[in-house]
């Protein structure tokens, strides 16, 4: 009898991988190649991930939609080198439906995900970051569904092997953990260009301080805001990348102050120490809300209403996307273009001519049929 196996090829490399990979954790303790993923996004043309990685003073150029790339680092001398898989979706929103290229079965279990939001635009801030969350989320949970079904189905056949769970779960002391809604997989929050954010008036600075740290807070993520320009904040917000894609220390720094730069691990705020949202010209029972998540987004666009997504809708297609713009090119494209309106206005006259003489030779015969009839009565 020959048994097919229903996995992809993708899915039975993966499951040889881990199969070698915990063989060599039992002969050597552990001191297997640990792989893990990280998936970035944000805001549109908010900072290239790129710039945090590179070691040289170069100008960071845009993601064209989903890049790829890698990183290595050895624990020691003469030690395996840890593999760190980087992701990096741009195109802020208009390119969310890419999220399921990074986000698979393979990489659910050692999966991260940065979202990178320009503090510089706080009306497009709560817009972005609420729709990639909801993207991410969707693959996230939709990924982990088929992950634990397909485990499930292979206990069932061998009777012995444990299904494990890939949910998110935080320590017994975390705070407000009955109150929270840990975002599926380990998450970082990073605000840039606090440069310019810094020159807001402080009332702005507050709220969208504020909003943010309960946003994080309420999906048990890392908050810490950066900018280019710094370099200590440039130091903290890789220390904060490296412990999501080796593992390593991210440092003690806690600061929760909206006069300078937020630097919040997961764990080390609490909604008591956010309070409520920062703004006494607005009436909270008039809003409405659903739930507390729902009232902070209300309070935020009362003060920073959110700018149409029409013009994210226009830009789908990436060709039209200004930041992708490439001048010769584009001139080339718009030449062609016209030549070939110019070639559908030709076919569509030419069309027209052809009907209108057909319909001219068609009265002409009826004509001459009638004017034979004529002659013979």
């Amino acid at each position: 009898l020959v048994f097919v196996s229903s996995d992809t090829l993708w899915e039975l490399a993966a499951a040889e991988a881990e199969s070698r990979e915990s063989g060599v954790r039992e002969e050597d303790g552990g001191d297997a190649v640990s792989e893990r993923s990280v998936f970035l996004m944000g805001s549109k043309a908010g900072v290239c991930f790129t710039v945090f990685l590179s070691t040289r003073d170069e100008p960071s150029k845009p993601t064209l939609a989903l890049e790829y790339t890698f990183g290595r680092r050895a624990r020691g001398h003469n030690t395996p080198k840890d593999i760190a898989h980087i992701w990096e979706l741009g195109g802020g929103t208009s390119l969310s439906d890419l999220v399921q290229i990074p986000i698979i079965t393979v990489s659910i279990r050692s999966l991260s995900v940065i979202l990178i939001l320009d503090l510089s635009k706080p009306n497009n801030l709560w817009g972005t970051m609420e729709k990639l969350l909801q993207a991410t989320q969707a693959q996230v949970e939709k990924v982990s569904s088929q992950a634990q079904r397909a485990e499930k189905s292979k206990a069932g056949a061998k009777h012995q092997m444990p299904v494990h769970s890939i949910s998110r779960s935080l320590p017994k002391d975390y705070p407000d953990r009955e109150l929270i809604s840990p975002f599926p997989v380990p998450l970082l929050i990073i605000g840039s260009k606090y440069d310019i954010f810094q020159e807001f008036d402080s009332d702005k600075r507050k709220v969208i301080s504020k909003t943010l740290r309960f946003v994080a807070h309420y999906y048990a993520a890392s908050l810490i805001f950066t900018s280019i320009k710094s370099e200590s904040l440039m130091l903290k917000t890789k220390g904060f990348f490296s412990h999501l894609a080796f593992g390593l220390d991210r440092g003690k720094t806690v600061s929760c102050e909206s006069t300078k730069p937020l630097v919040i691990p997961a764990g080390s705020d609490s909604f008591s120490q956010i309070g409520s949202p920062p703004v006494s010209d607005v009436d909270m029972s008039s809003l409405h809300a659903k739930n507390p998540k729902d009232l902070w987004k209300k309070v935020y666009e009362r003060v920073f209403p959110q700018e149409s997504t029409s013009e994210q809708r226009e830009l789908k297609d990436p060709a039209k996307d200004p930041q992708y713009s490439e001048p010769q090119i584009d001139t080339m494209r718009t030449q062609k273009d016209q030549v070939t309106d110019q070639c559908h206005a030709s076919i569509l006259l030419l069309y027209m001519c052809t009907a209108v003489n057909t319909v001219a030779m068609q009265i002409l015969h009826l004509v001459s049929v009638a004017t034979h009839e004529l002659a013979i009565w």
